[in-house]
């Protein structure tokens, strides 16, 4: 059985938890359990008491190695869920096998996975796993085992004619196809709402900064340009008036880039536009070092290794989000490595793949699982940082959202992420994020755009 959940995420992601179809489980497993104690030692009646149990021992152990396989905070793809649903239809249809069929007045329970398919997975899904409750609830009301009962009260067990066990199945039939279409209609609503609103709230949010910014940018582009003109001034004096092979030069040269990369940004304060940049698609090694450039003057070597000539390399919109989420990575990678970060693209028909590496003391093993929730934060240090917190500048440990907003914009982009540390002897942490070619690949449609060029 596979157990290891990794997938391509689709066009749609509708998106459900792993720990929230876990802990269902735990919960069925709990009300199956005691169903089967009640009845059979409290109530005295005869079921077969090993295969049931069997039965909801195969749930636990299919519970435990999910937990333990997976990080429960990672959401399931369409197919994924939808096995697991599938898997516990099928489940309860063995335990009414054994405990009477439809003539178990727990046979209602196969409405539960259709509805929570309903509420979070794709139609399509929803009808199969539909088409699989009703055909499970046939199959227990033409075979089964007698139904639990108490010889002391009628002295037999009772049979239901099949005419009202027929009837039986068609009501449950009926709820099936009813509940789950409305539930689905109601939660559909409350997705294109919210997609909405989350709209409505970025278009606002947009104009309000540049509203602001109108005003601000000018004014803070005029009073900080004259203090760094004047550091960009007194580094260049102080390079030339210091002897060859000092070892304040690097520092020297690196406070005037710095000074230099402050004014840059001051000049695109007053343009939010993704369609002011230089270029609006651009190959993938062109993106990560974009991304990379930044990060190449702390004292951690940063090396970004291509695959050989074979598939074309991938043109990728140049996404805002994609290149702040990215960032962030490789922020965190240079923050945390001892001394290089190591940074791997491969690409194929279907993926494209981008794995970054460092040499630092690799994720806290008991936050792996929860890497990419917000407000989880296990803050390194590299030289810079530190001597910064040295000198009183830099006292924050952060709060933990950097990580969670990267993920979250690499997985609107369709990326897939995985956090993880490398395997002994080697240490350090490791993170691959992984697309659908399909998904981001515009080398073959000059039409489309940056996301964010649309908005």
């Amino acid at each position: 059985m596979m157990l290891s959940l990794e997938h391509p995420i689709g066009e749609r992601f509708f998106g459900l938890r792993l720990d929230t179809l876990i802990r269902l489980r735990w919960l069925a497993i709990s009300g199956q359990t005691l169903a089967i104690v009640v009845v059979h030692w409290l109530l005295g009646f005869t079921l077969p008491l090993g295969a049931c149990l069997a039965v909801v021992a195969l749930s636990a152990w299919l519970n435990l190695a999910l937990r333990l396989r997976n990080p429960g905070a990672r959401r399931l793809s369409d197919i994924e869920a939808a096995w697991l649903l599938a898997y516990d239809i099928l489940q309860l249809g063995a335990l009414l096998f054994l405990t009477g069929g439809l003539a178990n007045p727990f046979a209602f329970l196969f409405l539960a996975p259709v509805l929570i398919s309903a509420t979070a997975l794709s139609p399509r899904t929803t009808i199969l796993l539909g088409v699989l409750a009703a055909a499970c609830a046939a199959l227990v009301g033409l075979w089964q085992m007698p139904l639990p009962w108490s010889a002391d009260d009628l002295g037999a067990a009772p049979v239901l004619p099949p005419i009202y066990l027929a009837a039986i199945w068609v009501a449950l039939a009926i709820a099936i196809a009813f509940i789950g279409v409305h539930a689905w209609r109601v939660a559909e609503e409350t997705r294109e709402l919210s997609e909405a609103l989350a709209a409505t709230e970025l278009v606002l949010a947009r104009e309000q900064h540049l509203s602001a910014l109108d005003g601000m940018a000018a004014a803070a582009a005029h009073e900080l340009g004259t203090p760094l003109a004047t550091i960009t001034l007194v580094a260049k004096e102080l390079a030339r008036a210091l002897p060859t092979g000092s070892p304040m030069a690097e520092d020297i040269r690196l406070l005037g880039e710095q000074a230099q990369r402050c004014r840059a940004i001051l000049r695109t304060l007053t343009s939010l536009e993704a369609g002011d940049a230089p270029f609006d698609r651009m190959p993938l090694s062109h993106i990560l070092e974009d991304v990379v450039a930044p990060h190449r003057n702390f004292g951690i070597a940063i090396e970004v290794t291509l695959p050989a000539r074979g598939i074309d390399e991938p043109v990728i919109a140049r996404n805002p989000g994609l290149l702040y989420g990215l960032g962030n990575i490789v922020e965190n990678a240079v923050d945390f490595a001892a001394g290089r970060v190591n940074i791997v693209a491969n690409w194929n028909h279907a993926d494209v793949t981008v794995t970054i590496t460092d040499d630092g003391p690799g994720f806290p093993p008991e936050l792996i699982d929860s890497i990419g929730a917000p407000y989880v934060t296990s803050r390194g240090r590299n030289r810079w940082r530190r001597e910064a917190v040295e000198a009183g500048e830099d006292s924050s440990e952060g709060l933990g959202l950097g990580v969670f907003i990267a993920k979250t914009l690499l997985e609107r982009s369709g990326a897939e992420i995985a956090f993880a540390n490398r395997t002994a002897p080697a240490h350090g942490a490791s993170v691959t994020v992984r697309w659908p070619r399909a998904r981001v690949d515009i080398s073959g449609d000059p039409a489309r755009v940056p996301a964010a060029g649309r908005s």
